[in-house]
């Protein structure tokens, strides 16, 4: 499922920083804009310490943890829906990922460049979402215009699609992004075809100096990031993408000491990821024995037999049924023998809705 989320943020907020702190891809940073062009990609593992404990209780030979994509979009600047900074080009790029990951600088530092010559991240997140706003419209205007030519006959679908784009279009003029405004799923299906660049959900990722880390959300410069996000019902990731670079060096050992010395329990870089793949509403379940530990990611909601076909179609075509443990019973109790003991393993069938965390054997037969 090869599912990703795109960095942006205007020029010189530590996007590039962060994504080679994510991938180590060895990304192109530098102090000046327009340093990414072409968007780089990186896959990267999900830190997940329910399947860490998986690995020390059946010591497996193989290890296979769940990835989510990464992609580094260059930096817009204000008109980039006209084209401005290649503008055009780089917001393509945003249309092809699932979710959106905004980096916004939060941090004073007189030695890095603001494209703007000053550092508010409030008036930065409307810059962004502004071009983002500017270049929906034009493409719901021209579903608009088309649809209302050809809703003059008997045309339901078109009818709909007029009514769906101008309540859209009217929305957007009052800078309400897609993902804000009321809609049912009939009209989503209207609105999919455009791929719409504020459609998709968003984290906001508030880069910080090293001092600031202890404040988290509290940080004066954040505070207003965390209102603005509670606003539309997203998330506020601080992280500081100079040290996750620093701490992505280190070897795990000396990363412990490193992060113990700032007062850290992890890397950002972990909180930042697990967030990223919750945005997508997507779980995980787990397959274990001695030859493997794998996590395999789903949608929130699917059922047995779509988890079943993550593994393979096989799976999927013959499902009879599935042999379910909790994670959690399974590490405490030690052993899939002691959870069955206690009755704790559930045989469940093609209507069972697979649970994030979830430990699966499944039944087939072709």
């Amino acid at each position: 499922m090869a599912l990703s989320v795109g960095i942006v943020g205007l020029p010189n907020v530590g996007k590039s920083t962060l994504f080679n702190a994510l991938s180590n891809a060895g990304a192109q940073a530098a102090n000046y804009p327009f340093c990414t062009i072409d968007p780089n990609v990186g896959v990267v593992s999900v830190p997940d310490p329910r399947q860490d404990a998986l690995v020390r209780l059946y010591e497996p030979d193989s290890v296979v943890p769940t990835t989510i994509e990464f992609v580094d979009i260059a930096g817009l600047v204000r008109g980039a829906s006209e084209g401005e900074g290649l503008g055009n080009q780089f917001l393509s790029h945003i249309r092809g990922v699932d979710a959106i990951c905004h980096v916004v600088r939060c941090f004073d530092d007189d030695n890095i460049i603001h494209v703007d010559g000053r550092i508010d991240p409030v008036k930065d997140l409307e810059t962004i979402d502004t071009e983002l706003i500017l270049r929906d419209m034009q493409s719901v205007e021209a579903r608009r215009d088309r649809a209302r030519k050809q809703a003059k006959g008997s045309d339901a679908e078109e009818k709909l699609a007029l009514d769906v784009c101008e309540r859209v279009f009217a929305a957007l003029e009052n800078s309400v992004p897609v993902r804000a405004q009321s809609l049912s799923a009939e009209d989503m299906t209207v609105l999919e075809p455009l791929f719409l660049l504020t459609s998709k959900p968003v984290l906001y990722a508030a880069n910080v100096a090293e001092a600031q880390l202890a404040a988290d959300l509290e940080d004066p410069r954040v505070q207003p990031v965390v209102t603005r996000a509670k606003a539309e019902g997203a998330e506020v990731c601080v992280i500081s993408a100079a040290i996750e670079a620093e701490i992505a060096t280190l070897d795990p050992a000396d990363q412990q000491e490193f992060l113990a010395g700032i007062g850290q329990a992890e890397p950002g870089l972990h909180r930042l990821i697990r967030r990223a793949y919750a945005l997508l509403d997507l779980v995980t379940f787990f397959t274990a024995g001695k030859q493997e530990v794998r996590a395999w990611t789903i949608r929130r909601g699917t059922l047995a037999p779509g988890a079943a076909g993550r593994i393979h179609t096989d799976f999927e075509k013959g499902f009879i049924r599935a042999e379910v443990m909790k994670q959690k019973d399974l590490i405490e109790l030690g052993s899939e023998a002691a959870v069955k003991a206690k009755g704790l393993l559930r045989l469940e069938g093609k209507e069972y809705v697979v649970q994030d965390g979830d430990v699966m054997h499944f039944r087939f037969n072709v």
